[in-house]
């Protein structure tokens, strides 16, 4: 793909990321990569441009905020028929008006391909002996980046800032009271229906959903509904189609359009979420820019226009809040 956006705009861009907000809303709470307010009725969500990865904010990258959300928003309209969501409206290119909802308190990992990088990685626990992922069970002398022969459900508990997910088991959550057996039910065949159709999308876009993670909560009417973002590459993982086989026969690593990208650079100088993390690189930023922006234009056949105006007066205008 062209480069739309040259470097001396990267460049700029990268000392006037959204790092955070802090507007005159009620109901302030600060999640890893989001800003949230809440008037009990409607809930403000702000894509600010940080990067989590190995549950740890990393540092900013141009733009992301805007391509989560507007890629977010996007998904969440062109799944609305088969999956029921919260999003009420987008009054800014950074900002979604949802449905305030009551989350339950567990990610939904849906998984299709044998990956990863990170402690909780499906991949990284096939090496340490696991074999059992979901209802899903792996053969012996797997290798990395094979498709999976079923797509797993494996849940995790959703931390707080800080804090670190824990995988556990439908029947932990259960015990734990953290859903019963109907509600999760519910939850895993919405979650595979939009999972396959994400799949779907994807393919006819040349690219491989591999896997990602979806958040649901109770809708003030009493409904199941999926909250926060879908298949952004924040929250999913994706790959070129076009060159997966030949990598996977000579055991490269698949191109990705996500956030893979800079958890293999922290891997690759041995930082896997434990401390303080060093500084993202400059290039690392700018490149990783580039990916988000191509996952946008990839998945949903538009350009992306960038908003190069300070972040903060402009979403306070938008919500009339100046």
């Amino acid at each position: 793909m062209t480069p739309k956006i040259d470097d001396a705009l990267l460049q700029a861009q990268l000392h006037r990321t959204l790092d955070g907000t802090h507007l005159a809303l009620a109901g302030r709470y600060e999640g890893k990569v989001r800003d949230n307010y809440s008037d009990g009725k409607h809930r403000i969500l702000v894509a600010t441009d940080r990067l989590s990865a190995f549950d740890v904010v990393l540092g900013t990258i141009p733009w992301k905020g805007q391509v989560l959300n507007q890629l977010s928003a996007f998904w969440f309209e062109q799944t609305r028929a088969v999956a029921p969501n919260h999003l009420v409206a987008v009054p800014d290119p950074n900002v979604t008006m949802a449905l305030e909802c009551r989350p339950l308190p567990v990610e939904m990992v849906v998984r299709a391909y044998l990956t990863g990088v990170t402690d909780t990685s499906i991949w990284r626990r096939y090496q340490a002996g696991e074999r059992r992922f979901g209802d899903v069970t792996l053969g012996e002398n797997l290798k990395k980046n094979e498709p999976l022969p079923q797509v797993a459900v494996t849940p995790t508990t959703k931390a707080e800032r800080g804090g670190h997910d824990e995988n556990v088991t439908r029947d932990e959550l259960i015990r734990r009271n953290a859903v019963d057996a109907e509600t999760w039910a519910r939850m895993e065949t919405l979650c595979l229906a939009l999972f396959a159709v994400g799949q779907a999308h994807a393919q006819q876009r040349g690219l491989i959903l591999v896997d990602t993670k979806y958040e649901l909560g109770w809708a003030p009417d009493g409904s199941l509904v999926f909250i926060d973002e879908i298949h952004t590459p924040d929250s999913s993982r994706y790959w070129h189609a076009d060159d997966y086989e030949a990598r996977l026969s000579r055991g490269e690593e698949p191109r990705s359009l996500d956030k893979e990208y800079v958890r293999r650079h922290y891997a690759s100088i041995g930082y896997t979420g434990h401390g303080p993390p060093p500084p993202i690189p400059d290039d690392v930023r700018i490149e990783a820019a580039r990916r988000y922006i191509a996952a946008y234009e990839l998945l949903t056949g538009i350009d992306f226009v960038p908003d190069t105006q300070d972040p903060i007066p402009r979403i306070e205008r938008n919500l009339h809040l100046a």
